[in-house]
């Protein structure tokens, strides 16, 4: 019975408006000037498995990319979120008000045999938690698992990629500095390393923004949205090992052009100084 009723309140969801979502967003939007590429590519219609790169803490730019899909498309993708956000009281509760859920496989297929529109990030916590020198880095390890659930469903998956949000916050010192420290000694010495941190993984960053403040400083967010991939010739094959290393290394690839794509239109830009909305 509680899992029943639990399931029902994540399919019960209802999005916020786009009038509290652009009220909410309006300071963001002003100071990040949020420019999308790509939308064209998606359809409303089709239940769809977003898979985009997770940015530093994860937390500056989704919003703005949910925030345009209801605007354009009327959809509201549902995300997935790291165990780590939903053991945060208060945290989790905002989360589950913007319609994220638990990444499990269990929750994720839920929501796409109802039919509804799904986004994830397989890097996870650890690519949220980046280290110096990792921006836009895809750091997926050898996860297929997104992979997996698209083929059971036979959903397709649209890459997408955000810039701008790695630039806004600099990292001081990272989950690396602190488990080489005496902190880390301390930390793998009474096991909370491996217990809470997976190993020292799930240890945020130090950052500062702009000045020395953590105010992330004001740079542009860029966005676009990839072609569509189309996994209905997978269907049966989830467990097929080697399907789904190559349809993640597709979906991985495609991130990594447009992130490209979108590096050499900031670059333009700033060459000819322009800000841009």
């Amino acid at each position: 019975m509680k899992r029943a009723a639990a399931d029902g309140s994540i399919l019960a969801f209802e999005p916020p408006s786009q009038a509290t979502l652009r009220r909410l967003l309006a300071p963001a939007r002003a100071w990040h000037r949020p420019w999308f590429t790509g939308l064209e590519h998606v359809d409303p219609a089709r239940p769809t498995l977003f898979v985009g790169n997770h940015t530093l803490y994860g937390v500056l730019d989704v919003p703005h990319v949910l925030c345009e899909l209801q605007r354009v498309h009327g959809i509201f993708p549902r995300t997935l979120g790291d165990r780590l956000h939903f053991a945060v009281p208060l945290w989790r509760d905002l989360l589950t008000a913007v319609g994220c859920v638990k990444g499990t496989r269990e929750n994720c297929a839920l929501l796409m045999r109802a039919g509804q529109h799904v986004m994830v990030f397989p890097g996870g916590a650890r690519e949220v938690f980046k280290r110096k020198g990792e921006s836009y880095r895809l750091i997926w390890k050898e996860r297929i698992g997104f992979a997996q659930m698209a083929a059971a469903f036979g959903v397709r998956i649209l890459p997408f990629a955000s810039l701008g949000a790695d630039d806004a916050l600099h990292i001081d010192v990272d989950a690396g500095d602190v488990m080489r420290s005496r902190v880390g000694a301390l930390l793998k010495a009474t096991g909370i390393a491996d217990r809470f941190l997976r190993g020292g993984e799930e240890l945020p960053p130090l950052v500062h923004g702009l000045g020395r403040t953590p105010i992330p400083a004001p740079e542009k967010f860029y966005f676009s949205f990839g072609e569509p991939i189309e996994t209905r010739r997978l269907r049966g094959r989830a467990d097929d090992v080697a399907a789904m290393q190559a349809l993640r290394a597709r979906v991985a690839a495609s991130i990594e052009a447009q992130l490209a794509a979108l590096e050499r239109v900031r670059a333009k830009e700033r060459a000819t100084g322009r800000r841009g909305a």
